[in-house]
């Protein structure tokens, strides 16, 4: 059976309202994750991550519906849902940041993606979104880290 737990992990030089900030601001997050971002920030928000694919310049769609918004804290937000469904536990993934200070100027910032294991994927469909996922964040908070240092 594939682990299937995603979760990184990174210490940012800055304080958690400003990483706050630059996870959940749509001009924010255009800066390190997606490239054009729609946000409704409030649990049951509903937005829109647009990556391009700069191999065929062919842009994809990742609609997400908010969970939680705790600021400076906690944000939560559901993906992954069948088109046309609204997401929910057992068809979506839940993709939780949680931020915690570390002094009064660096931030820990942890980001987990769960409930693929109660999604009815096949078992290699789980595995690749697993091992891209895995790779995505860490090149993707790599990013984030690097508009810090």
């Amino acid at each position: 059976m594939t682990d299937l737990t995603i979760e990184r992990e990174v210490l940012i030089e800055a304080p958690a309202d400003v990483v706050w900030r630059t996870i959940t601001e749509p001009d924010q997050i255009a800066r390190w994750f997606a490239d054009k971002v729609e946000l409704d920030l409030r649990p049951g928000g509903a937005g829109t991550l647009v990556f391009e694919d700069k191999a065929t310049t062919r842009p994809f769609s990742a609609p997400l519906v908010v969970v939680a918004v705790e600021p400076p804290r906690r944000f939560t937000f559901r993906w992954a849902h069948p088109d046309g469904e609204a997401p929910e536990p057992g068809n979506s993934v839940l993709v939780e940041f949680t931020l915690t200070e570390e002094g009064s100027d660096r931030t820990r910032l942890r980001v987990s993606e769960t409930g693929l294991d109660a999604i009815g994927w096949a078992k290699e469909d789980k595995a690749r979104y697993v091992a891209e996922h895995r790779n995505g964040w860490a090149e993707k908070l790599g990013w984030l880290e690097g508009l810090f240092g």
